[in-house]
């Protein structure tokens, strides 16, 4: 969004952009780093990855890169480090339905504490990655009991 022009005040779709992180909390560092990623490079690739977490957890990641090849081996290696396996373009998707925020889980899968603490550092682990732009996963945490 910032390849064209990189100053919100006339770019109407970065400012729309850049509103929407702010009402999800991003941090203003992560929102000024994308903004000097897209503007800067003019090659960049938007990436739909899939992978399953423990347990089965179905995970989509969107990402933005100048290097496909190295982005996908990061996050694979991120993906298997954390107790996951890489799965095949498409095979996960089915899982959930597209929205204007995102992917929305079609059948949240509840987890156990042990399985949401797991997928809990797998997340944080794979939006600490600077290429990748968000997270979802169907992983609903069990709910406790009064």
């Amino acid at each position: 969004m910032a390849q064209n022009d990189p100053d919100p005040s006339r770019n109407a779709s970065l400012r729309a952009a850049i509103e929407r992180a702010q009402e999800n909390n991003v941090p203003k560092d992560n929102i000024d780093r994308a903004i000097k990623k897209s503007s800067e490079a003019k090659d960049l690739d938007c990436l739909i990855l899939e992978g399953y977490g423990p347990d089965g957890i179905a995970i989509i990641i969107t990402a933005t890169t100048n290097s496909r090849n190295r982005t996908v081996a990061e996050i694979k290696k991120i993906i298997a480090d954390h107790h996951g396996k890489w799965a095949d373009p498409g095979s996960v998707l089915w899982a959930f339905n597209k929205s204007d925020d995102g992917w929305v889980a079609k059948f949240p899968q509840e987890t156990s504490q042990e399985t949401t603490e797991t997928m809990n550092n797998l997340v944080e682990a794979l939006d600490d990655h600077d290429d990748v732009d968000d997270v979802y996963t169907t992983a609903q945490p069990q709910q406790e009991n009064d």
